[in-house]
């Protein structure tokens, strides 16, 4: 009999080992210094060569870095179904990205729609106005179809696992 995961523990797993990738091979071809930000861990008990901890809430997105002179930031959200669900970003994540895009960093998502096997970018600008839309009223996601339109699919391309930068 086969079992199915169903913890939430290792969810965006994949897509996060796809960017790790590629942000390998941009450092090594000197493209850009992208860096995953490491969820913050409490030390409970320290046995030498172990430790025993928790994590702590994130209070960061999943990446930050530098492409051409120019700052980037970012989170990587990781869908099973057929929209992307506004609370799925957390409100500092949120505020943190826009903060970084009012001073002139480039500040997006990347969003892997499992379903679809599909990885999109989302600038700031369309998640700003789907957050605004949100808050006045209206829908409280981002449909599959709304990231075919205002977002821009990124793929497998020259030797990176997900070619993301080629859409900044």
């Amino acid at each position: 009999m086969t079992y199915k995961n169903r913890s939430y523990a290792n969810r965006g797993m994949h897509l996060e080992r796809i960017i790790d990738m590629a942000n390998n091979k941009y450092r090594n071809a000197g493209v850009a210094e992208v860096n995953k930000i490491p969820t913050p861990v409490q030390i409970i008990e320290d046995f030498g060569r172990t430790i025993k901890g928790r994590k702590e809430k994130a209070t960061w997105v999943d990446y930050c870095g530098i492409y051409k002179g120019t700052a980037l930031i970012f989170d990587a959200k990781q869908i099973s179904g057929t929209n992307f669900p506004l609370a799925n970003l957390e409100k500092h994540q949120y505020n943190l990205l826009k903060s970084w895009a009012e001073k002139g960093a480039v500040a997006f998502l990347i969003v892997y729609f499992s379903k679809y096997d599909k990885y999109y970018y989302l600038p700031f600008a369309t998640l700003k106005w789907a957050m605004e839309r949100a808050e006045s009223g209206g829908r409280k996601s981002i449909a599959y179809d709304e990231f075919e339109k205002m977002g821009q699919e990124v793929k497998s391309k020259d030797g990176y696992t997900l070619h993301y930068l080629e859409a900044i």
